[in-house]
């Protein structure tokens, strides 16, 4: 069953603040902690459900990713590091109720995450989806910094214990008889300061950046496919591993062709006189040109395959067909004699109208019928 949208398990806006988010979460934990419902089975899928989004949307970086690609953004199965900090029942309830009660402070949490993964659109033409291509991508990023190796730290420092909460990222401060444990507002929870920041990065230990990449697109990629490179999206935290850039194929309208899966489709123009007298017709095909023999009497409507003539898909074995659809095109802007000859058609035409237009004739008998009737 599909995972219902974090924001709705919390019962919260999108915009919610991390202290609105903390409050839901402590009303649900409070309200389904399997120790308080032993006899509702229910009762602990209904507090995982509740701790996954609070965890998830309680920190920056998976809360941004999850915004940006829902679910799949912090899929724990993306990366080793996905699922850090995912302890049991007891670890996310002493953590919130600990805050409340008084519990015992403990370490501060790996800081080390994944980086989010990235998406880049890229439009392409139906010819290139068709036979594959390989192409170079410019984008936009952030890298670690090579000049502190990413701590933030100028060149010869390192960062620093927090003195505050003493490598904690948090601080216990008394409200009456109770003690309350609050992120440390000198680390903002990493547990380590830096005194001494990287000129090049400002202590941040990324930096931003422009980074050309080479795609190669498969042949038979259709709309929406996407081509994954491992390890191009954003850098990890604190050492963790980087995320994935996800290249999202579009392809642009065709002038002549349109896409049904393998499939490909056209409208075949064709005049009246080849329509009535038959013919053959060149057509254009994505490996060149076909010719289509057009027997006589043929209607507009009509439709002609041509087998394995369309595109091979990505997982297909062979390549589907060209479906050409005829339109029988009236002619325009006539001239006198050509008026002069249509007229003379159509009145040797109506001398035996039901052999030579039986589907008007066998029209305009329903038509009769319906008014009589």
């Amino acid at each position: 069953m599909a995972k219902r949208d974090y924001y709705e398990v919390l019962g919260v806006n999108r915009d919610a603040s991390e202290e609105d988010l903390k409050k839901a979460y402590r009303r649900l934990a409070m309200k389904w902690h399997p120790d308080r419902n032993p006899d509702n089975p229910k009762a602990e899928e209904h507090f995982k459900e509740a701790k996954e989004a609070y965890e998830v949307l309680s920190d920056a970086a998976k809360r941004s990713a999850y915004d940006q690609f829902g679910h799949a953004g912090v899929d724990p199965h993306a990366g080793a590091a996905a699922g850090a900090g995912m302890g049991g029942f007891g670890d996310i309830f002493s953590d919130i109720f600990g805050e409340i009660f008084g519990g015992g402070a403990r370490g501060a949490r790996s800081t080390v995450f994944r980086g989010a993964d990235l998406r880049y659109n890229l439009e392409i033409t139906l010819e290139q989806a068709a036979h594959g291509f390989e192409t170079k991508i410019r984008i936009p990023g952030v890298s670690a910094c090579e000049t502190c190796k990413g701590t933030g730290a100028k060149p010869g420092s390192q960062p620093q214990t927090c003195p505050s909460c003493r490598g904690a990222g948090q601080i216990r401060v008394s409200q009456g008889p109770f003690s309350i444990a609050q992120t440390c507002p000198r680390c903002h929870g990493s547990g380590s300061v830096i005194p001494n920041p990287c000129g090049t990065c400002n202590g941040t230990g990324r930096v931003k950046l422009h980074k050309t990449l080479a795609v190669r697109i498969p042949a038979g990629v259709d709309e929406g496919d996407r081509v994954r490179l491992s390890g191009e999206g954003e850098p990890g935290v604190n050492g963790g591993p980087p995320g994935d850039l996800y290249v999202q194929v579009h392809i642009k309208p065709h002038t002549v062709f349109q896409r049904d899966h393998d499939d490909l489709h056209c409208e075949m123009p064709i005049s009246f006189t080849t329509a009535a007298l038959g013919g053959e017709i060149e057509i254009p095909t994505l490996d060149g040109s076909a010719r289509i023999r057009v027997p006589a009497e043929t209607q507009s409507g009509k439709t002609f395959r041509l087998k394995a003539k369309g595109i091979k898909g990505v997982r297909s074995q062979l390549p589907g067909d060209l479906f050409c659809h005829v339109v029988v095109e009236t002619p325009v802007q006539l001239t006198q004699r050509q008026r002069e000859l249509l007229r003379e058609f159509e009145a040797i035409s109506n001398e035996d109208s039901a052999r030579h237009n039986p589907r008007a004739k066998s029209w305009l008998d329903k038509v009769k019928e319906f008014f009589e009737g």
